[in-house]
């Protein structure tokens, strides 16, 4: 390329563009008629402008799509040649380079000297200064809470509605496809039709909002429909429109609360709730943050989760929301609380205890029925929920003011006979209560989310091709973080990390042990034969039909880590047991520093022989399991400091029970869940606990032990990813975990060992 000038004002004319355009007929182009933007440079000198008769006119030059080197060469064709000459610019099909020419080229020509006149007829005009936008939200006739959504500017007087724009450009987007990628900040604007011959520019920054809420409200496919329809359920992504409109404000027009509501519902409530008169209990700033959500779900008529960290207070908080909507007036009708059996007891003793002023109704033995009829008489009834689905007829016939489960994680199966039950119930408002809304994988969220407030988060079909399959199985941030976004309004999660600052540290220790001798051999020998099986029944019947048999046989390879004698005739005699031996020390030594220790095994027959080891050694302890007809008499023997040694099954004691007198706490074995044994740890490390807490978890390095270790961290992931502002990643048994999870011994890859 010659030698460029900087500016036009130094040469002996003036340089002009006419910015016009031609037809290029059949034969000319391929296809049909088809319009070009034509650049039209002419000289005027002092004398009269230079031409050339239109026969001899014969260059045409494509410019480059790049904004300065299209300058540049513009000067460079006015400093050497004093005469006019076509430059072709763009076709009809390159809309977006005509416009970027128009917004940014000819600005910095004119700034340069250039004349530049744009033909009346030209038909790229980008339209300058931005006209305002709009939107606006009708009800659907005949379909109850279903709304149109309009979106669109407004140019002289009129509505000119962009949606069909929006949803062409979103339907072409690959449905795996990163918009942040697609739309850069500080990149290159993009033009919208807005009628016959206009454009209006919209900036990459409000394009991947835009984009975002349409592929929200609609799905991955985009359309030519004029008003794009979606449930109310799905309003708070109207929200996020404005924050697309910075410095000139979206117009909303139609019905306007739906929006205003959705606004409410996504802003942080604008003050913390007082605690009700009747309450006997201090709430901390997070449980008076977390009264206030609950307040706020109810204000909007929505349902929402609970989610706090075990030992954060969900109980006291829920109490406190309880006699708060008595204390308001609003509890014309009992609230319902549903929970497993083994929470009855500590929710009625909690409520006499903080607001001895609601009227309580424990539902359950052979007289439900004349409790049911009883029910209106008092502000809160409590059931379990194998008593609700037994009385699914008579409890369906009822209406309750707020339904609200505990330990909501029991109908996280979206098809389950108990979420059916529940989800039958006649109540206003629904709440669930769960430190793990997400145990294993997405789905739980979305029936957890679906129970609470019906097609929220669309089909479960849909969902699943949307963020589970992306999110689990690809690792698509973009798809978590807008997962995220969805429920945060429905939503209130806190760690203990967060909010208790005062809570004493909790120190987790993994040991790894070495099997060796004939519990080595007997390992190696099961897992063989287990693999071996297993292979055979996925070749036979398939992957997903062979779940028994995958688990029968990694349960084996669990037990022979744990003491070979849990496998009874096919522990072949072995003696050798290296976790128990490493186990009985441990315990010597924590219980000769004065410590107070909780024993969690999955393999009640584990702690069985845990028993007998300590009654031959005058060891006093007391056990809780799932067989324990009085689960309350060992909790107090502990807390009274009758015994310093607690044994429980991670099923039976998981939750639902109050333990801070215990300072540590040993995993004899690892669960496949590891927020099971979070709630099993964190029945010491709550509010309440004056002392560090020291956590043990003994895993047999290079096993099926330490695999399930690696697993429960992609577990963990995938709900932080959700919970809170991080990544996900797939927590699915797959064929390629199964290889790892029956592979032959080998030294630990633990990061910590004893």
């Amino acid at each position: 390329m010659a030698q460029t000038t900087s500016s036009a004002s130094s040469l002996p004319f003036v340089p002009r563009l006419r910015l016009g355009h031609e037809e290029l007929m059949p034969g000319q182009s391929a296809g049909a008629v088809e319009r070009v933007a034509v650049v039209d440079l002419a000289f005027e000198y002092p004398d009269g402008v230079a031409r050339v008769p239109a026969a001899e006119r014969q260059m045409r030059m494509l410019l480059e799509r790049q904004g300065a080197v299209e300058v540049d060469c513009l000067e460079t064709l006015a400093a050497r040649m004093p005469r006019d000459a076509d430059y072709v610019v763009g076709a009809d099909g390159q809309a977006q380079d005509i416009c970027s020419f128009v917004t940014t080229v000819v600005p910095r020509l004119r700034a340069q000297g250039f004349a530049v006149e744009v033909a009346d007829d030209f038909p790229w005009r980008v339209l300058s200064p931005e006209p305002a936008w709009f939107a606006d939200l009708e009800p659907v006739n005949g379909r109850p809470q279903w709304f149109d959504l309009e979106l669109g500017i407004e140019l002289d007087g009129r509505r000119v509605n962009l949606l069909p724009a929006l949803l062409h450009l979103v339907g072409r987007i690959p449905a795996m496809a990163r918009l942040e990628s697609l739309f850069p900040a500080g990149g290159r604007p993009l033009c919208l039709p807005a009628g016959e011959r206009d454009y209006v520019q919209v900036p990459p920054e409000r394009l991947l909002i835009l984009a975002g809420v349409l592929r929200e409200l609609y799905g991955d496919q985009g359309d030519d429909e004029e008003r794009l329809r979606f449930k109310a359920g799905q309003a708070t992504a109207l929200a996020r429109l404005d924050q697309a409109f910075v410095e000139k404000p979206l117009r909303w027009y139609g019905e306007t609360q739906l929006h205003e509501r959705a606004r409410s519902l996504t802003a942080t409530p604008a003050q913390a709730a007082h605690p009700p008169p009747g309450l006997l209990a201090t709430l901390r700033p997070y449980q008076t943050d977390g009264l206030a959500f609950l307040q706020h779900l109810v204000a909007h008529e929505v349902g929402g989760i609970l989610a706090d960290d075990m030992g954060l207070g969900k109980t006291l908080q829920t109490i406190a929301h309880i006699l708060r909507e008595k204390t308001a007036g609003r509890l014309s009708a009992p609230a319902l609380i549903v929970a497993p059996t083994s929470l009855l007891g500590n929710w009625r003793r909690e409520i006499a205890r903080f607001a001895p002023a609601l009227r309580v109704l424990v539902i359950k033995g052979g007289d439900r029925r004349a409790l049911w009829k009883r029910l209106g008489q008092h502000d809160v009834g409590i059931v379990t929920y194998g008593a609700l689905l037994r009385d699914e007829e008579i409890a369906g016939r009822l209406e309750f003011h707020l339904l609200i489960l505990d330990e909501a994680q029991a109908i996280k199966t979206s098809r389950s006979q108990c979420r059916r039950a529940v989800v039958a119930l006649n109540a206003r408002h629904r709440l669930c209560l769960t430190g793990t809304p997400i145990e294993n994988h997405l789905g739980e969220l979305w029936s957890l989310m679906d129970f609470l407030n019906p097609g929220i988060l669309g089909e479960e079909g849909a969902f699943r091709e949307r963020y589970a399959l992306p999110v689990e199985r690809d690792g698509n941030a973009e798809r978590l973080a807008e997962l995220r976004v969805r429920v945060a309004p429905y939503l209130l999660r806190r760690t203990k990390e967060e909010v208790a600052k005062d809570l004493p540290p909790k120190t987790e220790i993994l040991h790894t042990i070495e099997l060796r001798g004939g519990q080595r051999d007997l390992y190696e020998s099961l897992r063989v034969a287990a693999h071996a099986d297993v292979r055979q029944a996925i070749s036979d019947r398939g992957f997903s039909a062979s779940a028994i048999t995958i688990l029968d046989a990694l349960m084996k390879l669990r037990q022979c880590c744990c003491e070979p004698q849990l496998l009874g005739e096919r522990s072949q005699g072995v003696s050798e047991s290296a976790k128990w031996e490493y186990f009985s020390n441990l315990l010597d030594e924590q219980l000769a520093a004065g410590r107070r220790v909780l024993v969690f095994s999955q393999f009640t027959r584990m702690l069985a022989r845990m028993g007998d080891a300590f009654r031959r050694r005058a060891i006093p302890f007391v056990e809780l399991t799932g067989a324990t007809a009085n689960r309350q008499k060992p909790i107090d023997a502990f807390e009274r400091g009758e015994v310093a040694v607690f044994l429980i099954s991670l099923k039976a004691g998981g939750a639902g029970i109050n333990l801070t007198s215990a300072d540590t706490v040993i995993h004899y074995d690892p669960w496949w869940n590891p927020a099971a044994q979070a709630q099993a740890t964190d029945r010491a490390h709550r509010i309440g606990q004056r002392k560090p807490v020291f956590v043990h978890k003994l895993i047999v390095a290079g096993s099926v032990e330490e695999e399930m270790m690696r697993l429960q961290r992609r577990k963990q992931l995938l709900a932080d990813g959700v919970l809170a502002a991080s990544g996900g990643a797939s927590a699915a048994l797959t064929e390629d975990s199964l290889r790892h999870l029956f592979a032959p011994l080998r030294p630990s890859e633990s990061a910590e060992g004893d």
